[in-house]
Formats: C-alpha cells, structure tokens, sequence
C-alpha cells in the first residue's frame, strides 16, 4: 500500500532511509537527516511511505526546486529509499508513479533529480535537459516533464540538502 506520511510516522521513515543508504558508496549519510530537515523547513511537499503488512518499507520524499528561469512548479525527488532486503521488487518504481500521478493531477510541471540515469531513465526521467546544476554531479541531473516544456534553466534545491548532517 502507498500513502502519505503521517504523524509518527518520522522514525519509521528515518530508519528505512538509513538502512537503504548506510554503505552506499555516494551516500554521507546525511538522506534521513535531509527528510528531517525537509519537513521541519516546512519544505516536504509531498512525502509517500510504501507499507506491507503495516510496516514502512520505502518512502519518497517531494520538495521545491527553484530555477533561474523563474519556472514555478518544478520539484526535487529525493531522497528515495527502500529497505535492503526489500530492494529490486518494484516498490521504488512503484513509489515514482504513485508520486508522478499524484504531481500531475495536482499541476505540478516536473520533476529534477541527481541520481544514476540507469535507475531513473526506466521510469521516464532523461538526462541532458536545459535544466543543469553546477559542480561534478551535474551530468546525472534528470528531468521529468508533465508538459512539453522543459525550461532553460540552473535549479538551486532546498537547503536541506547543503545544511542537513548528522550529528558529530
């Protein structure tokens, strides 16, 4: 079943995010403090847990995406997670399309993302659109629109994801 979060639902989320990305080679282990961070800013627009036999296995989480362009209504996914165990099942591709039909029928314009165009490419993001980032990460900069248009543009994320840590 795929939902919304909800209240006490946050540890719950924080564990599958740490779990999903404790080891991964990309990852500072900073992705459930981003969600945390997110949703105390008042920036997790929309945040959707994956449940089986009511335990939380994956979530996504949704926040704004500020282009240069002055484009309104794009947003960030990220970050993504699903518990180990429970990995290469679907319920990643299955958390997107949730998130992307849900986006739509509210008149969102598109997604951005930063993550392997492998993965993403599969569930209709594509690389090299106008819509860039600067520094090293920027050739897995993905995008999904919901119209033809995909403005020309560089995308500044949330805060979360340059002020979010763990604590030392």
């Amino acid at each position: 079943m795929i939902r919304e979060e909800r209240r006490g639902d946050e540890a719950s989320i924080f564990a599958v995010t740490q779990a999903a990305f404790k080891g991964h080679r990309y990852s500072e282990g900073t992705e459930p403090y981003i969600i945390d961070h997110l949703r105390a800013d008042g920036d997790l627009v929309l945040s959707l847990v994956y449940e089986s036999q009511q335990r939380i296995i994956g979530h996504v989480a949704f926040s704004p995406a500020t282009l240069t362009s002055g484009d309104v209504g794009w947003l960030t996914l990220g970050p993504i997670s699903v518990l180990p165990e429970s990995q290469q099942m679907g319920i990643g591709g299955a958390l997107i399309a949730e998130a992307k039909k849900r986006l739509e029928l509210a008149g969102y314009r598109g997604i951005i993302l930063v993550g392997d165009p492998g993965y993403y490419g599969r569930h209709g993001f594509r690389q090299g659109s106008p819509i860039t980032i600067d520094g090293p990460l920027a050739r897995y900069v993905q995008t999904f629109s919901f119209d033809s248009h995909t403005p020309d543009a560089r995308v500044t994320f949330a805060p979360a994801f340059s002020e979010a840590r763990p604590p030392t």
